[in-house]
């Protein structure tokens, strides 16, 4: 008995010196830690292996590096365009000097001057883009509702020509657009040029192509055996999309609901085209009046405004936080 307890100790004793020297610590603190496992008579536990940078560098911290990296060079343009807008000169080359000045000028003036109708302008683009981005999730998920659960002729060259057709930038449309509108103003004046029916008509034909295709990937997620269920209890079609397959689809409704509002507040091109009047505007358009004059700029009433835009997107993009992640990623892979 007094054998095996003796070879037992020694097994120990040798494991705890393997422990010792594979954290790689002095003899002194070998002996210390001999010891100490000796009188308390329990397990040993091995000390924890002293920090080596460049292991963790190598290891973890490159990313944490690059991470930073990244951070910083999203935000510098925030907070260059927010030190912009906060200085009261007017001039971009004096706010090199971030947040060197102070002063809510720029906001006061966008917001008060009559020439400036910032209000009208405000309230017209959230008209535009809220209409725009209820107008896009109703009418693609239609679309890729009868794409994903109906077989019809001409359903696969639907859905190629769909992608086909995205690969052609929408600036090369803007001639035939202008003309068009220009042909349907003569006979239908409130949906034709310089209209806000009429852009939304735009943005509508312009955004369903991608967003039908990318709700029809999420579609495709939905088990099938739901729809045969609520067939067998008596639903049609409509019955089924209404009232299952939207509030399963809730994700992605709401990640393209969201990057047609942001589409619809940022696009300038078209609505630079179809909408003259000044009050008819939207920020994109009428915001770039502000730096336009060559004689001058007044950058920081152009910057005091972009921040202003902003906020609806971002109250927006946090509203619909939860369900971002997710719609973006499903229907991306079977």
């Amino acid at each position: 008995m007094a054998k095996e307890t003796q070879r037992g100790a020694w097994a120990e004793n040798l494991a705890v010196e393997g422990e010792i020297l594979a954290a790689g610590i002095d003899a002194d603190a070998r002996e210390r830690a001999i010891k100490d496992a000796q009188k308390s008579g329990g397990g040993y536990v091995a000390p924890k292996r002293p920090f080596d940078f460049g292991r963790w560098f190598t290891a973890t911290g490159w990313r944490h590096v690059v991470g930073v990296v990244m951070l910083l060079f999203a935000l510098f343009p925030i907070v260059f365009v927010i030190s912009s807008s906060l200085n009261p000169h007017g001039t971009l080359t004096g706010s090199n000097a971030l947040f060197s000045q102070f002063g809510l000028d720029s906001y006061v003036r966008i917001l008060t001057d009559p020439q400036v109708p910032f209000p009208t302008w405000f309230a017209n683009t959230l008209i535009i883009a809220g209409i725009t981005a209820v107008g896009t999730v109703f009418l693609g998920a239609l679309a890729a509702y009868s794409f994903s659960r109906m077989r019809f002729t001409g359903r696969r060259f639907g859905l190629i020509s769909i992608v086909v057709v995205q690969m052609f930038p929408q600036l090369l449309a803007v001639v035939a657009i202008f003309l068009l509108m220009s042909a349907i103003a003569d006979w239908f004046p409130a949906i034709g040029l310089n209209t806000h029916i009429g852009l939304i008509m735009v943005y509508l034909g312009g955004a369903l192509g991608v967003n039908t295709f990318l709700m029809y990937g999420f579609f495709n997620t939905v088990p099938a055996s739901i729809d045969e269920a609520a067939k067998i209890d008596g639903a049609g079609h409509a019955r089924i999309f209404f009232t299952i397959i939207l509030r399963l689809a809730a994700p992605i409704l709401a990640v393209v609901a969201l990057l047609s509002f942001i589409f619809s507040v940022n696009e300038f091109v078209v609505a630079s085209v179809l909408l003259i009047d000044t009050e008819k505007q939207t920020l994109a358009v009428g915001l770039t009046k502000l730096v336009s004059n060559p004689r001058y700029a007044d950058w920081s009433a152009f910057s005091a405004g972009a921040v202003l835009a902003a906020l609806p997107v971002v109250a927006l993009f946090l509203f619909l936080q939860k369900y971002i992640v997710g719609g973006l990623t499903a229907g991306a892979v079977k």
